[in-house]
């Protein structure tokens, strides 16, 4: 467990989860405001997790009937795990960006369009039958998932203000990722917009109407709320707390010019399908985090595309980058 923090009427209590790999842990937080608890995000589905959660709870002298709501800062299913074991036990209302409903409750023509999106990106990649074998495997664990949020009672986060957090916009690591924000503390819980060890991803995906969403452009400016927000402190899903997030999101803003000047340098030595950039940056990784790394590429190529750093053309199916 991190640091408990604690002042006048707000109570923040980090379960911090180690994990073997780069990520350090896996965070989620029980905060007490205003005689109200809340946890926000959820970690995995998993006994562990799940074991700590109540333990917590029971440290505190509370029980799962106690906590008033679940906030989500994002779908992704290392946030939103023990909501799947709460909901069978509870009604506790679940909030999260409408983005994410029809992904969380495997909706499936979000999951069929969604593939659909994915397999033409493989394709233009240039990953091959690899890359097939991969989005097919992918689909085939949507659609045999058994977690959905169908039997949550779930609402979408629809105001800027939910029980007395503002909610702010931070989307690029995903559409639907928001920060909740105590203002009256100057602290935000920013999900994984933020790591304090870790440049965090954008990764690319579909909009609900299956149109592109420009990912690193959004996490951009998604660090640039931060810089102007002057947070105190970000509670972020791994890692530390975060003390001075603007100064720390201005290390990544620099991290991000630095990677995108790395791309160009690989495109002039004519590095041009998305498959040999990523090679050429992570041939040892290529098997073991494929669709991170396309899709994070991607997020650069796209980026620097609509800059005019580089231009895309489509040659026999396969796109082609070139610098401007």
């Amino acid at each position: 467990m991190g640091k408990i923090l604690e002042s006048s009427n707000t109570k923040i209590i980090p379960m911090e989860i180690p994990t073997a790999n780069f990520l350090k842990s896996v965070n989620y937080y029980l905060v007490e405001k205003d005689g109200n608890l809340f946890l926000i995000d959820a970690g995995y589905n998993q006994d562990p997790h799940w074991d700590f959660l109540l333990q917590t709870l029971h440290k505190q002298g509370k029980d799962l009937k106690d906590i008033h709501a679940i906030l989500l800062t994002h779908n992704h299913i290392d946030h939103v795990g023990l909501v799947h074991r709460i909901s069978k036990q509870t009604d506790i209302p679940v909030y999260i960006h409408p983005y994410a409903l029809p992904k969380l409750k495997g909706d499936p023509e979000f999951v069929y369009d969604s593939y659909l999106f994915f397999k033409n990106i493989y394709e233009k990649m240039d990953t091959g039958d690899y890359g097939r074998g991969q989005i097919e495997a992918r689909y085939q664990r949507q659609m045999n998932n058994q977690d959905s949020a169908l039997n949550w009672n779930v609402q979408a986060i629809e105001q800027s203000e939910i029980f007395g957090f503002e909610v702010i916009g931070i989307p690029g690591h995903a559409p639907d990722q928001v920060g909740f924000y105590l203002s009256d503390k100057e602290i935000i819980f920013v999900g994984d917009l933020l790591i304090e060890h870790l440049r965090t991803n954008a990764f690319v995906e579909p909009s609900l109407d299956g149109t592109w969403i420009p990912a690193l452009e959004q996490h951009i400016d998604s660090l640039k709320k931060i810089i102007d927000l002057k947070p105190k402190i970000a509670f972020s899903g791994h890692g530390k707390m975060i003390d001075d997030p603007a100064k720390l999101a201005r290390r990544r803003l620099n991290a991000i010019e630095s990677k995108m000047n790395s791309f160009l340098s690989l495109i002039e030595q004519g590095i041009s399908t998305g498959r040999e950039i990523v090679l050429k940056r992570h041939a040892d990784k290529y098997d073991k985090i494929f669709s991170t790394l396309i899709s994070d590429t991607l997020s650069f190529l796209d980026y620097m595309e609509s800059i005019g750093m580089i231009e895309r053309q489509e040659i026999d199916g396969i796109w082609k980058w070139r610098v401007t």
